[in-house]
């Protein structure tokens, strides 16, 4: 895997094969990252299907401050903290399930919301539906926050009510899409 751009730019980063994992290919990061241009300077991301790390290590390498990567497969955990120690990223790789990590992260206080999240689940799982609503009750997004979506072409996703399909594309068997979240400024207190 080669990260595009930023302070790491050309950087290559070696990918183990494990069943289901498939890095979010060059094209399709330069026109997430295209569309999240002047969104990613000092932003808290993140990616709770980690797998290789592209997006999470993407996003530090162009300027977020913090990325929490979070992948269930150890060994796939391995690789992604020798590439976090290699590039000496600002990111903490947690071994669990997305759906664990979220509840878990709901315990501790104070939550520090993330204004950037990469959900890029397995294609063969139906993970994206539950999780995208379980992280919107958590408390873990910020008011106003960006969440990429990235699903095989053919999958029905709808997405929370207050995520609003911002950008959409799609590249052979891949669908895209950006989606910005605007809390619903009358239930807050």
């Amino acid at each position: 895997m080669r990260i595009i751009a930023g302070r790491w730019r050309g950087s290559r980063l070696p990918v183990i094969a494990a069943e289901g994992l498939r890095p979010t290919g060059d094209r399709i990061r330069e026109t997430l990252f295209n569309w999240l241009l002047g969104k990613l300077p000092g932003s808290r991301c993140l990616d709770l299907f980690a797998g290789s790390g592209a997006l999470g290590f993407e996003a530090l390498s162009r300027g977020a401050s913090h990325c929490d990567l979070v992948e269930l497969e150890a060994t796939v955990v391995a690789q992604l903290r020798a590439n976090q120690a290699q590039l000496d990223a600002a990111a903490t790789v947690h071994c669990c399930s997305a759906a664990s990590f979220i509840a878990h992260a709901e315990q501790r206080e104070p939550i520090v919301p993330y204004q950037l999240v990469f959900l890029d689940p397995p294609f063969a799982g139906a993970f994206l539906p539950a999780v995208a609503e379980q992280l919107e009750q958590s408390g873990l997004l910020a008011e106003q926050s960006w969440i990429y979506a990235e699903l095989a072409a053919e999958q029905a996703f709808v997405a929370p009510d207050s995520w609003s399909l911002h950008r959409q594309r799609s590249s052979g068997g891949v669908s895209y899409r950006l989606y910005w979240r605007i809390a619903d400024t009358a239930t807050i207190a």
